[in-house]
């Protein structure tokens, strides 16, 4: 009985961790994942293992699937996946955002002196005029998570945390 507690609790702590992910999906596609997840979880613990994944391959006629492959797919949710993890993992690649390291490489472009900081009016700039060009609104609503200091510099490496992980403060 402590241990189902024990498991109860970690998987509420990793809810609440994740918890803006629910914000990502409408109310239908979130109900379409649970259910997807019902299906994969064949022991109903909650808790995607590799037991579950094999089990669902073989009810879709593949039964030869390597532990390797298994393997690869689980340490995608980097610990166990309940279903608030497996619903990050369809968030990120739905929404295609970028790992972090990749966010990161392209800001310290703009940082030669890798102070780890970019100027918000140059960046403003920047943004409404290159490439696929922002509006005023799209750079204003970017700028509002934004950890600006007071010299006008945005931290961009708090920045890109902010960009894969969530903002903290929408957790709270």
């Amino acid at each position: 009985m402590a241990s189902k507690k024990a498991a109860n609790k970690r998987q509420r702590g990793a809810q609440k961790s994740c918890s803006n992910v629910f914000s990502m999906f409408e109310q239908s596609q979130i109900q379409e994942f649970k259910e997807a997840f019902g299906c994969i979880d064949q022991d109903r613990d909650g808790v995607i293992k590799k037991q579950d994944l094999r089990e669902t391959y073989g009810q879709l006629g593949k039964l030869n699937v390597k532990d390797e492959e298994l393997d690869e797919m689980l340490n995608e949710g980097k610990g166990p996946i309940n279903f608030t993890v497996f619903l990050s993992l369809f968030g990120e690649k739905l929404n295609g955002t970028d790992p972090e390291d990749t966010i990161l490489a392209a800001f310290k472009l703009f940082d030669p002196n890798g102070t780890g900081f970019v100027n918000k009016d140059e960046f403003r700039r920047l943004l409404m005029n290159q490439a696929d060009k922002f509006t005023a609104d799209e750079v204003d609503q970017a700028f509002s998570v934004a950890p600006i200091d007071v010299a006008g510099n945005i931290d961009y490496k708090s920045l890109c945390y902010i960009i894969t992980h969530g903002d903290e403060k929408e957790e709270s």
